[in-house]
């Protein structure tokens, strides 16, 4: 994307306000601004362009400080819980946020890790890039276990728009026929690797209803769309200049672009949704200058919020009056519960012998699934606990690093580590987390940001039914590889805090009832009827599998209804 597209602010009224620039703000401007409405997209952040800024991208560590092992004092000071989460490092750290500067707080006993990416493209840059369907078991799962309010919405009135956005986005992935993960619009997949394939056969043979196969990821295998296949160069989190991996920067927001509707305004914290108690409707919202703090209005005949599950959350929650004191479309009193994340950081290990003559080519920027096969529809539970989890993993030769633990020195410890070393498995479970009112976001009375916003305190811990999850996931880890024909496995279970999956969900969830809910069934708040919510906020369950191709599918859908509804006059 050219700078060009950071736009002075000229105009006070637009057809549709986008607030945010990630996977669902690109979505939302793309789609309006191809229907024809003067749309602007608000960024808090700064600019960035797609490719030029990604500076470290292919970097090596001999031209980086600290040889890219990064200035631990930097990280301590100014990204204590980002790095803790995991994907933040010396090569990337500029597209996530310095927690010193961006706080939050959180109860002393239940720490949440909030990681966040405040720039053009948001975390559409630095994403994982898995994309898996829901099943209509997964839009049933609240229903069917008599767990808090249900979806308004099946699998049925999603799918055309998963099919819509997965051939724009191109998914690379292998038909399997499951009913518990639905195929996507497949791109060609990536290969397994032997040790891979030798695991997939030995699954097969063991068990009859667990599968494995090549992750779903927003990864291009071919030519697509502008964007180049993917190359295998591995450091994907510093950006991708060929676009061969899904980014509203790469993708979604040049398409809007091009339409010449598009008005993107970076820079531009949203404060908070302008209500209008005599019409009922929203107006536009408050827009604070990140870097002048200067504050203006902004008008739009639709607001839609993709500002992130806690960023549309945060704002809605600032958004009082007489008429909603306690934020915005929250009649209900549901506004900031049923925060959910994936837990994870558990799972199993072991070595495979007997394929040292064999090897990989490349830097693969994908690793296998194993859908969920607990708590089938049809299938008597064998567990004490709901729901299930589904597990991201990898076989990997030993490499070079290996060396640090060998014993030898001089030409033998050479000899030792010449060849690649040992072949490896892991597997990861990804869990799925209940829905509970008690697991909520609120603003600090006391504490605000630099721009005097309140700041969001967290209230959110793992309940019995994930801590059973937990201990199942990880003993059947270790007998899934066992049956595999893997040696010395070990299980493993690493701290996990809730937030540090980067999946979060909830806040202003859907559902069928204006009493127990914030959004009905298209993605629109039951009060204020031109006010939308499609990021991750609006997640009434949390199902297994990684969410945002879900958030994006909701995001089309949501922007056709929204248009259809202004057409008839009725927004």
């Amino acid at each position: 994307m050219d700078k060009d597209v950071h736009i002075s602010p000229q105009q006070t009224e637009y057809d549709a306000i986008v607030v945010g620039s990630g996977v669902t703000g690109g979505w939302a401007a793309k789609e309006f601004t191809e229907k024809g409405l003067n749309t602007l997209v608000l960024e808090r952040g700064r600019n960035v362009t797609h490719g030029e800024d990604y500076i470290t991208e292919h970097k090596p560590s001999w031209e980086m400080d600290y040889h890219g092992r990064g200035d631990k004092q930097e990280m301590q000071e100014h990204y204590p819980r980002q790095s803790m989460a995991g994907p933040v490092n010396a090569y990337n750290k500029h597209f996530f946020v310095k927690d010193s500067e961006h706080p939050y707080a959180f109860d002393d006993d239940e720490p949440f890790l909030w990681v966040r990416g405040y720039h053009l493209g948001g975390r559409s840059i630095t994403w994982g890039r898995q994309s898996y369907r829901w099943s209509e078991m997964d839009f049933r799962a609240n229903d069917r276990d008599g767990v808090t309010e249900g979806w308004p919405i099946g699998y049925q009135d999603v799918a055309p728009w998963y099919s819509k956005v997965e051939k724009y986005i191109g998914l690379s992935g292998m038909e399997e026929g499951l009913p518990q993960l639905p195929d996507s619009e497949f791109l060609p997949p990536m290969e397994l690797n032997a040790v891979e394939q030798h695991v997939e056969e030995g699954l097969e043979g063991a068990f009859p209803n667990r599968d494995l196969t090549i992750g779903r990821a927003a990864i291009l295998t071919q030519n697509h769309k502008g964007r180049q296949a993917c190359h295998y160069c591995g450091p994907c989190s510093r950006g991708c200049t060929v676009g061969a991996y899904f980014s509203s920067l790469s993708s979604t927001l040049p398409a809007a672009r091009q339409t010449g509707n598009l008005t993107i305004e970076c820079d531009s914290i949203v404060h908070s949704v302008i209500h209008d108690p005599d019409t009922g409707k929203a107006t536009g919202v408050r827009v604070i200058d990140r870097e002048t703090n200067k504050t203006r209005e902004v008008k739009g005949r639709v607001v839609f919020l993709c500002a992130s599950a806690m960023g549309s959350t945060k704002i809605l929650l600032n958004s009082t009056s007489s008429r909603y004191p306690n934020g915005l479309a929250n009649s209900s009193g549901t506004l900031g519960h049923y925060i959910m994340d994936h837990h994870f950081k558990i799972g199993a290990s072991g070595t495979f012998p007997g394929f040292e003559d064999t090897y990989y080519h490349g830097h693969r920027p994908n690793g296998v699934y194993i859908p969920r096969f607990r708590n089938l529809p049809g299938q008597e539970s064998e567990v004490d606990f709901l729901r299930g989890y589904g597990y991201q993993g990898s076989a990997y030769r030993e490499g070079w690093s290996r060396a640090i633990n060998e014993e030898g020195i001089g030409a033998d410890l050479k000899s030792k580590i010449r060849d690649p070393g040992q072949w490896r498995m892991a597997l990861t479970a990804f869990c799925e987390t209940l829905p509970y009112e008690d697991n909520y976001v609120e603003l600090d009375d006391e504490k605000t940001d630099q721009w005097d916003i309140p700041q969001l305190r967290f209230h959110v811990s793992l309940g019995e039914n994930e801590a059973k999850m937990r201990e199942d996931a990880k003993t059947q880890a270790a007998e899934m590889l066992k049956a595999a024909g893997g040696k010395d496995v070990e299980t493993y279970e690493s701290r996990y805090w809730p937030g540090e999956g980067i999946h979060e969900m909830g806040g202003a969830r859907m559902g069928r009832d204006p009493e127990t809910s914030v959004l009905n069934e298209w993605n629109q708040t039951h009060d204020v009827d031109n006010l939308f919510v499609t990021d991750g906020a609006c997640m009434t369950s949390s199902a297994c599998q990684n969410p945002s191709l879900t958030y994006m599918a909701l995001t089309t859908r949501a922007v056709d209804y929204a248009v259809s509804e202004m057409k008839k006059g009725n927004l």
